[in-house]
């Protein structure tokens, strides 16, 4: 089964295969070379080890049975065999060593980052991940989009449950695709079994992984490490283009972001914004603030009725914009969008019985600007 997705369903600590016929109890083969040298690998060692298990649970079985006090059976008295030592020595070297020749052989093609074609880096941010194409004008957010329905158990869990995102990250098949990783706050662990990558995302350091994938096609993975509250809610997918279809995205992600510099300069209405607002708030600060503004107290302060949605903007907006140091507030000036920014600043400020007023695209770039 190559699409992890398929028959994950994440826990919080560990994955646990979801299918309905039958449970997937061993490592799969993955899409790419290293994948499959790994469960190559895996497999030689799997089967060295049950050869050693009914070597000696073998011999043990039979002198317990053979040699028991009711058919007579007398201990045998001796002392140190230098024979015996030397075996007993030379045969666990020599399986080591057979273990450790492919065992080499596979760590270092997955350490072998050199001459890669397309270089990413990929932040970890609670609760998201960050794609920036090095080399290339295309940076994003990659977040979950499962609906909280789901979630709540008001609606039957979809079939990528908790695997499903708004932008997944698109490579090339065929091509050489170097990983940089890092965090903007926690430990994050950035790992997709299907690609055999599995590397943490580490604040003030950058660590390197790689992978080729040959077949264009969709894999899913998620942050393995317990980075925090909504651990289990980071999903990462990998959609994995021919060379052909990749380029096409690569120029649809520039006229995308021409269409968002044009958007940014329109006038927008309080209805428009707060539609849009509405959106973003669920997919990117509901998960803190909660779909009702209410919060969790002592933990995230409430929306509703707070006194920075009734005062003034420009605070509330600067708070959106750069975040609030020592709380889990994050800066969003990066994040979102210029129009995204005034849609969910003007929604929070008149949601749930707030009446703060519109904030205009305009007053946003103005603030960047400074």
């Amino acid at each position: 089964m190559r699409h992890i997705g398929k028959a994950l369903l994440f826990t919080g600590i560990f994955y646990v295969p979801r299918v309905s016929a039958e449970w997937q109890v061993n490592l799969i083969e993955g899409a790419t070379e290293i994948s499959r040298s790994v469960y190559g690998l895996h497999m030689i060692i799997f089967y060295i080890c049950v050869a050693i298990a009914v070597v000696v649970f073998g011999v043990m079985f039979w002198s317990i049975i053979w040699h028991r006090k009711s058919r007579g059976a007398k201990a045998a008295h001796f002392h140190e065999s230098t024979w015996v030592e030397i075996i007993w020595t030379i045969i666990p070297v020599v399986i080591l060593v057979s273990m450790a020749v492919p065992a080499s052989t596979t760590l270092i093609q997955m350490y072998d980052k050199n001459n890669a074609d397309i270089d990413i880096q990929i932040t970890g941010y609670q609760w998201k991940w960050r794609y920036k194409y090095l080399n290339q004008d295309i940076d994003f957010f990659s977040s979950l989009t499962t609906p909280q329905e789901q979630i709540n158990n008001e609606q039957t869990k979809g079939e990528h449950y908790l695997l499903e995102v708004d932008k997944p990250l698109v490579i090339p098949a065929g091509k050489k695709i170097r990983f940089l990783l890092t965090s903007n706050d926690v430990i994050h662990s950035w790992w997709v079994p299907a690609l055999a990558v599995k590397k943490d995302a580490i604040p003030g350091f950058v660590n390197e992984s790689w992978t080729r994938v040959d077949e264009p096609g969709i894999y899913r993975g998620q942050c393995a490490e317990l980075c925090g509250r909504d651990h289990g809610f980071m999903p990462i997918v990998v959609e994995v283009k021919s060379p052909e279809d990749y380029q096409r995205w690569i120029t649809a992600q520039a006229n995308l972001k021409i269409a968002e510099q044009q958007s940014a300069q329109r006038q927008m209405s309080q209805a428009e914004l707060m539609a849009q607002g509405e959106t973003v708030y669920k997919a990117r600060c509901a998960a803190c603030h909660q779909f009702e503004g209410q919060g969790i107290p002592g933990v995230f302060p409430a929306l509703a009725g707070s006194k920075l949605m009734a005062g003034d903007a420009a605070e509330h907006i600067n708070v959106v914009l750069h975040g609030r140091s020592g709380t889990a507030m994050q800066a969003f000036s990066e994040q979102l969008s210029v129009v995204d920014l005034a849609s969910v600043i003007t929604y929070e400020r008149n949601a749930w019985g707030n009446h703060g007023g519109t904030v205009t695209v305009q007053q946003i770039n103005e603030l960047l600007k400074e």
